[in-house]
């Protein structure tokens, strides 16, 4: 008799989501970069940090639908980050099915259209979203907060089925456009705008929720928050990882060494002479599955050699500047720190399938080198100011090592203000304001 009270309550759930979703429908959204195919016959699903905006894609997609006759009770959206469904069972799922039967009799599952939110977080998801895939409806659209949210068996059961999206904070464009910053301008006017704008982007971050806030204290909450959540719920309630105090502060020293190869094994010596008690795979885990989370990535050192490549100390950097500056609390005197996190972020965003984002680090050092499957795609070099002739020296050479190493000769250095081209024996270096180079790279849809 418990059970199928249980069962009920969570029906009427179900059905109470729904109703409020239908409801609602249209909601207006700021446009994103990425958008949702919505008739492709295949699974889609977006992934990225938490808050990041993959709801908003979902959204965007349900108000194409509309536009294209669909009704809104051929919508079912359920979020799946909600207390109600704490201790919801793998069972549970067939209720959303029981749910929208009772509610539209008249309508075929078939044509209906299934969003899930953050629906990784209950346990058995991919058995019934497979089930509802193959028997049901082809309209199927999840988003998740993890890298591990397909695993290697559904993506082996639905065959090539699903088509998978990334997301992320704004871009500098979509950072504009939530503004009111036109980015096609050529007048001086709206140039300057968008070098005011980009400064502000450096420090406030691309958070689309933190952007359109007014408040700084508000902004700081919100991002306070994200944290928060980040630590607790997805690190800490779905990896199992104990001791919150220890996962933050292995996080935040690896937020501050951002830009540069961070060693593990001198943050555990430092814990160790702090009196606390962790091991070396307590640290490396929490590494491991930050980036899992998308709270910070992990840039590997380039070789030839795999072996090579995978013992040289990594670096790391963060899913956004707004939330570094937020949980570091620090100053302006990270500029150049925020500056190359920035870049870093942009290339991430355009990286196309089959690549990979490495450093150089040789006799000299590059910031960024793009791999391909067939070699070496381009060559990144980022300074704030290169007017300081031992700067601008050291930055030249560093990226002609890196060309006369990788024999790639394609090469951009990325400034705040300065632009020219460079012609020497080593081919043409592009030297470009990041303003203005982030805002003619547009995001490539995944």
């Amino acid at each position: 008799m418990h059970q199928n009270w249980c069962i009920m309550t969570i029906k009427e759930t179900f059905k109470s989501l729904i109703a409020l979703k239908q409801q609602e429908i249209p909601v207006a959204y700021n446009p994103r970069e990425v958008e949702l195919p919505i008739n492709s016959k295949k699974m889609i699903t977006v992934i990225g940090v938490r808050r990041c905006g993959k709801s908003t894609l979902m959204e965007l997609c349900i108000e194409r639908l509309l536009g294209a006759a669909i009704s809104p009770r051929q919508i079912v959206w359920i979020g799946f980050d909600d207390e109600r469904f704490e201790t919801m069972q793998t069972a549970d799922f067939n209720s959303i099915l029981e749910a929208y039967m009772e509610m539209f009799p008249d309508i075929p599952i078939k044509d209906v259209y299934f969003f899930f939110d953050e629906i990784q977080r209950i346990e058995g998801w991919e058995l019934f979203v497979l089930r509802l895939f193959k028997h049901y409806s082809k309209h199927i659209f999840i988003s998740g907060s993890n890298a591990d949210m397909l695993s290697e068996e559904l993506n082996t059961a639905l065959r090539g089925w699903p088509l998978e999206y990334r997301e992320y904070p704004l871009s500098f464009k979509e950072y504009c456009q939530f503004k009111n910053v036109p980015t096609d301008g050529y007048l001086e006017q709206d140039l300057a705008r968008m070098r005011v704008a980009f400064d502000s982007f450096l420090h406030e971050g691309g958070y689309p929720e933190v952007v359109l806030e007014q408040s700084r204290v508000m902004k700081d909450k919100l991002l306070q928050g994200y944290f928060n959540a980040m630590i607790f719920r997805d690190l800490i309630d779905r990896y199992k990882l104990s001791n919150p105090e220890r996962v933050k502060y292995v996080i935040k020293r690896l937020m501050t060494g951002i830009t540069k190869p961070a060693s593990i094994n001198a943050i555990y010596n430092d814990m160790r002479s702090q009196g606390r008690k962790v091991t070396k795979d307590d640290l490396y885990t929490i590494a491991e599955k930050s980036c899992s989370i998308f709270l910070l990535y992990k840039v590997t050192k380039f070789d030839p050699s795999f072996k090579k490549e995978t013992s040289a100390l990594p670096k790391y950097y963060c899913v956004d500047n707004g939330l570094r500056q937020s949980v570091l609390l620090t100053g302006r005197d990270d500029d150049g720190i925020l500056f190359e996190n920035a870049v870093f972020l942009h290339l991430l965003r355009n990286l196309p399938d089959g690549q990979k984002i490495c450093y150089y680090m040789g006799d000299k050092e590059c910031d960024f080198v793009i791999q391909t499957g067939a070699g070496v795609r381009e060559l990144i070099q980022v300074c704030w100011d290169m007017k300081d002739k031992e700067t601008r020296d050291r930055e030249l050479d560093g990226i002609r090592e890196a060309a006369t190493v990788t024999g790639c000769r394609n090469m951009t250095i990325i400034t705040h203000e300065q632009e020219e081209t460079v012609q020497d024996e080593q081919g043409t270096i592009r030297i470009v304001p990041a303003w203005k180079w982030c805002r003619k790279n547009i995001s490539v849809p995944r």
